[in-house]
């Protein structure tokens, strides 16, 4: 998982890295949101924090930008103020979800969490694999000859990606960031594999191809 923190707070910024950080979660630091628009095309992003009030440009326009980035990237606001009339702003703004200051960080964990997994599993609704397989993400649902399939949630999130990303070569490393959450070159090297050996199993040996050991592609 990959966050852009968008806060001009060092003290914060730094803090949210490094709580991030200790959970195994990959982040880069804005200070300058005027900035958004460039960084958010040449990288991408699973989640965006962004401060409510920063200086000198409105935090409209950020949101703005960030929707018209072409991207569906969740938004979490960071905010010292909590009434009604704001929250519909944010919301209407593009907002996905809110924090506010002071927060507690272990809650900050868990808001990143439900809102990638929620955009996640939106991005796909029914959809047919091949002939023979159908993937129901509402449900978290596998069919195999119109027979279920039990699959646990890691394989079927590890299989959510793969279809996801369905003619892309895929690197172990990728696949452990994005559907792990997390970094470990011994995990990269047994997890993935064995995952992939899972969904071989129960869904046929030429659902997920090997490219020279280190990468993976969907057929």
């Amino acid at each position: 998982m990959k966050i852009l923190i968008i806060e001009d707070n060092k003290v914060l910024s730094d803090n949210i890295k490094t709580y991030l950080k200790l959970e195994n979660i990959d982040s880069t630091q804005l200070f300058n949101p005027k900035n958004a628009n460039y960084e958010l095309t040449i990288n991408d992003y699973d989640l965006v924090i962004l401060d409510l009030w920063l200086p000198d440009i409105d935090w409209i326009e950020v949101c703005k930008t960030i929707r018209n980035s072409g991207k569906n990237i969740p938004i979490l606001m960071l905010t010292a103020r909590n009434n009604i009339k704001d929250k519909i702003s944010w919301f209407k703004a593009g907002a996905d979800d809110y924090l506010t200051k002071p927060f507690d960080y272990e809650e900050l964990i868990i808001r990143i969490q439900a809102l990638v997994r929620r955009n996640f599993s939106i991005k796909w609704q029914d959809i047919f694999i091949n002939e023979n397989i159908k993937l129901d993400i509402e449900n978290k649902k596998v069919f195999l000859d119109w027979n279920e399939i039990h699959l646990s949630n890691l394989e079927i999130d590890l299989l959510i990606y793969l279809v996801h990303n369905k003619w892309k070569i895929i690197s172990k490393e990728e696949l452990l960031n994005k559907v792990w959450w997390e970094y470990d070159d011994f995990k990269i090297n047994r997890t993935v594999d064995v995952y992939v050996w899972y969904l071989r199993k129960k869904l046929g040996k030429g659902i997920v191809e090997t490219i020279r050991w280190q990468w993976y592609t969907i057929n």
